[in-house]
């Protein structure tokens, strides 16, 4: 595939004064063109929709939808999530101590998950989660595995946190129960599915705070996130943000444990109360 940049390189000075700011605005905000129309392109650089298109067959595309679909694929490959795992770790494979090397991958991911999220991001997070009335949690296939985690552990420091179970739960009635009190939380990574995009839209709809947790600032669930938090990592290997993930994840809890301490105190006593000889070996 030819890349945008080089297309936009070519035939940059054949093109007008307001195609120049389209291009200016392309090479420098790329996941802008993946999500918004030509017209909210237009009204972003200060040119109308029609020179938007116009730049687009100045470069030799068929259209504003041709240059979208080559931006999308250029910021999301159709190579799967497995295949990046796989190659990654077949480079270490002839490294003397390849758990080590592999481990500090990890380490590296978290540190620029560390680098890439902004604290206010984090802060308006834990905001809702601890004003809402009720906390909503989903994610499907590899997101599935995050979202149980941050449920179990969200539920351990307040009550009304939901794991949507799509196989069991009415989803009508759910959503229904939803409003301005309830933070909805979204955990999609590439390859993003599209039930947990819908239902992102639909907590949106129903007026909740949306918060995305995903890879990428252009994620589908960007759209309809209040907060976007992004593991982003340069290959798109599900399984090497997972660390990366889970880190942020347990950062969000002890956030909320150390913000909420009066609730959390609470919940602790009622846990401590339980005789629980019946269900744990001591």
């Amino acid at each position: 595939m030819q890349l945008i940049e080089q297309m936009v390189n070519d035939r940059f000075y054949e093109l007008s004064k307001g195609q120049q700011k389209v291009a200016h605005y392309l090479l420098e905000q790329k996941e802008m063109f993946a999500v918004k129309s030509a017209d909210e392109i237009g009204k972003a650089v200060g040119v109308s929709e029609a020179t938007v298109i116009r730049f687009c067959y100045a470069i030799e595309l068929e259209g504003f939808s041709h240059l979208q679909k080559l931006v999308r694929e250029q910021l999301f490959p159709s190579k799967t999530s497995l295949s990046e795992y796989e190659m990654k770790k077949l480079g270490l494979a002839g490294e003397p101590d390849f758990f080590a090397h592999s481990m500090q991958q990890d380490c590296h991911h978290i540190q620029q998950t560390i680098e890439a999220i902004r604290p206010r991001d984090i802060e308006r997070t834990v905001e809702n989660i601890i004003r809402a009335n009720h906390v909503y949690i989903a994610g499907a296939r590899s997101s599935y595995a995050a979202a149980h985690w941050l449920s179990f552990a969200l539920g351990v420091m307040r009550n009304n946190v939901h794991l949507f179970r799509p196989e069991i739960d009415d989803l009508a009635t759910v959503f229904s129960e939803m409003d301005e009190t309830s933070t909805f939380i979204g955990i999609s990574f590439h390859r993003y599915v599209k039930e947990t995009f819908k239902m992102a839209e639909l907590a949106k709809g129903q007026k909740a705070f949306v918060i995305g947790i995903t890879d990428s600032a252009v994620a589908p669930i960007s759209r309809y996130s209040d907060v976007l938090l992004s593991v982003s990592l340069q290959e798109k290997s599900t399984l090497d943000a997972s660390p990366a993930l889970f880190s942020l994840l347990n950062a969000i809890t002890a956030n909320v444990l150390i913000k909420d301490r009066v609730r959390f105190e609470k919940r602790k006593q009622q846990y401590e109360a339980i005789n629980d000889s019946h269900l744990f070996v001591e």
